[in-house]
């Protein structure tokens, strides 16, 4: 059809355009109001499901970003990834957070490279959206947090206090007489965050001084849990669990109140069991507990993190030179590394099999593999306070086990947010499940209760 615009009058129809016009305008006012009632309805509707009435319902329900609304795919494995190039570095410095402890504060130290600090993990499959430090603690508005472990959980720690600082400064309202146990308080938020020593997670002695010298073998009680974190576990809300190197340790075991064998323990007239024995056995009899306790939290447990010693280990000229992250396939994970983690999956897959009978929030924190690609986010010597500043050529101490603040461990953090998200928003959490030395893995859903 064709038109002949110079039919239309514009003097003698006026009055029909006008109503046209009018009808075009009111109609999308319509739809614009409405568009943003059910937007604003299905934010609102979003945001209510797990939160509590002392919680503001608008500042845990509305992303203020599309960056931060979590994208589930059947294909995500937030494990599985690479480390890329992050122009904007981290979201603290270690000027900014005084909650970074001497050997942990490398910049401050004197480490000269600060390339380390502008990298960020990505997962393949799947977003990982940035930390935010806001969002965060309203979800965490009146919950206890605990991380429990060695010393790589108060280097965690570190970097948690540090990111949730840039919001709320935390009050320190605890520390043990060791100095090794504490507790902070976000007063804004009502949030509690415990970092409790427990470097085996069962009954230990432990003969150490200060400077990791050892005067006497570990005595453990490989079937008597830890009271310093049993006894506060069911009044936390979340926890991350982990344990690791300790049990490489020279060590006298015990169960049932008897001595039963040894790890390295020449000379004695002990069974050389091995650490292999306790590190499952212990491990074993904590996932028994976690499942059977019917804990109503969420509960992490994290795997042990590969340290980076080259030429030598801790205390025999150990060096951990590299400058940048390394790609999958490149890093190799030691022996004794492989086994602990070899034992963690195993000792995990068989809990969790069991927890959701049990109606127990079980995840895996698989963060090995991840940290295995970053060789250069270690002390080294910059664990002191510049150690070359005298002398360029000094012979010092390396650390390539425990992590710079900031640095990597902060991404661990990104990825807890993300799960925590998601289980506030009932959605699907996938974890890998690897079997053996050669690490395959094969993804699957975990349907912890709550995700449907």
């Amino acid at each position: 059809m064709i038109v002949k615009w110079n039919s239309w009058s514009l003097y003698r129809h006026h009055h029909v355009l006008i109503k046209f016009a009018v009808s075009i305008l009111f109609s999308g006012l319509t739809f614009r109001l409405y568009v943003v009632h059910y937007n604003g309805f299905a934010s609102d509707l979003q945001s209510s499901i797990h939160e509590k009435d002392q919680v503001p319902e608008q500042d845990v329900a509305i992303p203020e970003n599309k960056d931060q609304i979590p994208l589930v795919t059947e294909k995500c494995d937030l494990f599985k990834g690479d480390w890329i190039p992050n122009p904007s570095g981290p979201i603290y410095t270690n000027e900014s957070c005084r909650w970074i402890e001497e050997h942990q504060n490398c910049m401050k130290n004197g480490r000269p490279d600060p390339g380390y600090l502008y990298w960020k993990w990505k997962p393949r499959d799947c977003k990982l959206p940035p930390f935010n430090a806001k969002r965060f603690l309203e979800l965490m508005r009146n919950k206890a947090w605990a991380l429990i472990g060695d010393s790589i959980s108060r280097n965690h720690v570190q970097s948690l206090l540090c990111m949730l600082s840039t919001v709320d400064q935390p009050v320190e309202v605890y520390r043990d007489g060791d100095n090794k146990s504490k507790r902070w308080h976000f007063p804004l938020y009502n949030l509690t965050v415990s970092n409790i020593w427990s470097p085996f997670l069962v009954t230990a002695a432990i003969f150490e001084d200060i400077n990791g010298v050892s005067t006497g073998e570990v005595q453990l009680h490989i079937d008597k849990l830890d009271e310093a974190w049993k006894d506060i576990y069911q009044s936390l809300d979340y926890m991350t669990i982990s344990t690791g190197q300790w049990f490489l340790r020279a060590a006298i075991y015990h169960e049932n109140d008897t001595i039963v064998g040894c790890h390295l323990c020449p000379g004695k007239n002990l069974t050389e069991l091995g650490f292999v024995y306790a590190y499952r056995k212990a491990l074993h009899y904590v996932m028994d507990f976690i499942v059977k306790s019917k804990h109503k939290g969420l509960i992490f447990f994290r795997t042990s993190t590969p340290d980076h010693f080259e030429n030598g280990e801790w205390h025999n000229g150990g060096t951990c030179p590299k400058t940048s992250p390394g790609k999958p396939g490149e890093a190799k994970m030691k022996e004794l590394s492989k086994i602990l983690y070899d034992i963690e999956l195993e000792e995990f897959d068989k809990a969790s099999a069991k927890a959701a009978d049990y109606d127990v929030n079980l995840i895996l924190l698989d963060f090995t593999n991840l940290l295995l690609l970053r060789p250069d986010g270690h002390p080294g010597p910059y664990r002191q306070f510049r150690p070359f500043a005298e002398n360029k050529t000094a012979v010092v101490q390396n650390d390539c086990l425990h992590w710079c603040i900031p640095g990597p461990m902060d991404f661990l953090n990104d990825v807890i947010m993300d799960i925590v998200v998601k289980k506030s928003l009932n959605y699907p959490i996938r974890r890998s499940v690897c079997v053996g030395i050669s690490h395959s893995c094969e993804a699957q859903t975990s349907h912890l209760p709550g995700y449907n």
